[in-house]
């Protein structure tokens, strides 16, 4: 190997990588580089980046700073890296997967190829059946305090390829700019939105909570979805006891335990009738609690299951209001099915996969707001909702299939 080019990095998995951004899509970093402007001359730019990898001289640029409103209120920064650094991000990420996937635990779901929210939301359910309290906890700011040697160490324990333990190092240290233009540097955590951060968490939270929860505490099953996490237990007193086990644990790895979104919640139902505090959580969406359902022969009993949460709920009615359909009055029927049908199936094929039912809600809603616009594009209808109502159902019936949602009104 020649002193020019130290490390053995393949063309191959630089393309690969590139492949995989391009499918992202995404928005510039801080250069203002778009995918359609690096695809422009590709070969280029990944060539520069092949030959700075291999040679050592490859220095991260700052992630850009995005502030994204969270649905329980304030924001959450992203940092979002350039075109170029997302592809040598991705490289590394596809080098490190084949290794690490094997390490991580049956029952982390979050960022993992061949694993999906619903698996997580299913597992639980199955087990809220069987225990009968769960203790729900998040960790509070879990990408801004991941400890750096802690991550490193258990990195060098599993991967040898020194091209990655160096350029892995050099990202996690990676200044984060800001609007006002100004670097801040970092000595703890790794920017949630670059291709390497979630493979970097989940080998962090391995050790941190998968690991010590299957060395130290074998009975009580769990399942965790990024920071967001669910312990089943036999108890209240059991649960009251992780709960105090799991918060000194995150602390000794200079992590916090959310106070407000870590509750002990009773799965109460037909045959546990008992009394507690809290009977629901929210977990990746959805709300558990207690609901009418029906056996397989038709009868009603008091399970507990999930269903949208009134949070996801609340947003989806926001993103709805957004789009301000009732103003689209040039537009047709059909012009609003083509705006908004990819968006609405989206919601429903993650919100309709347990307890369908209460997505209908929603579903009614959007119907009202294709009434207004109705009432607002035909003067006929000009303040009459009902007349408006009977001609959209008349459509409905013409083309049931026009509208996802539509779906929830066949007979």
């Amino acid at each position: 190997m020649s002193r020019a080019k130290p490390f053995s990095i393949s063309k191959a998995l630089l393309w690969e990588a590139w492949q995989r951004v391009k499918a992202n899509k995404g928005a510039p970093g801080i250069d203002g580089q778009s995918i359609e402007e690096f695809e422009a001359d590709e070969k280029n730019h990944l060539y520069l980046i092949w030959n700075r990898m291999s040679s050592g001289s490859y220095i991260p640029p700052a992630v850009k700073a995005v502030p994204i409103p969270k649905k329980s209120g304030g924001v959450r920064l992203l940092g979002v890296p350039t075109v170029a650094d997302r592809v040598a991000q991705t490289a590394v990420t596809l080098q490190l997967e084949p290794i690490l996937e094997p390490l991580f635990h049956a029952d982390s779901y979050g960022y993992r190829p061949g694993k999906s929210a619903h698996d997580a939301l299913a597992i639980t359910r199955q087990r809220c059946w069987k225990y009968d309290w769960v203790l729900e906890y998040d960790i509070r700011g879990l990408f801004d305090h991941i400890n750096h040697e802690l991550l490193l160490k258990a990195l060098r324990h599993h991967c040898k390829e020194s091209w990655v333990l160096l350029l892995v190092e050099r990202w996690l240290k990676a200044p984060m700019q800001g609007r006002d233009g100004v670097l801040e540097p970092r000595t703890v955590g790794t920017p949630q939105g670059g291709p390497l951060s979630p493979v970097l968490s989940n080998l962090f939270l391995h050790y941190a909570l998968d690991f010590w929860l299957v060395r130290h505490h074998p009975s009580v099953p769990f399942c965790r979805y990024a920071d967001d996490g669910i312990l089943h237990c036999k108890s209240q007193a059991e649960a009251i006891q992780m709960r105090e086990h799991l918060a000194s644990r995150l602390r000794d790895c200079g992590l916090e335990m959310h106070p407000e979104k870590t509750r002990i919640v009773y799965c109460k139902d037909a045959d546990r009738t008992g009394e507690a505090e809290f009977t629901q959580f929210d977990f990746l969406g959805y709300t558990f609690r207690p609901r009418s359902s029906r056996t397989r022969y038709g009868r009603l009993f008091l399970g507990f299951g999930p269903a949208i949460s009134r949070a996801s709920a609340k947003a989806i009615r926001q993103r709805i209001r957004r789009w301000r359909m009732h103003c689209k009055s040039s537009s047709g029927l059909e012009d609003l099915a083509q705006f908004c049908g990819v968006v609405v199936q989206g919601w429903m094929d993650y919100y309709c996969r347990f307890y369908r039912s209460g997505f209908f809600a929603l579903a009614c809603h959007l119907d009202k707001v294709l009434v207004r616009w109705a009432m607002r594009k035909y003067k006929r209808f000009k303040g009459h909702p009902t007349r408006a109502r009977e001609w959209l159902n008349a459509k409905r019936r013409e083309q049931p299939d026009l509208f996802p949602h539509w779906a929830f009104f066949k007979s």
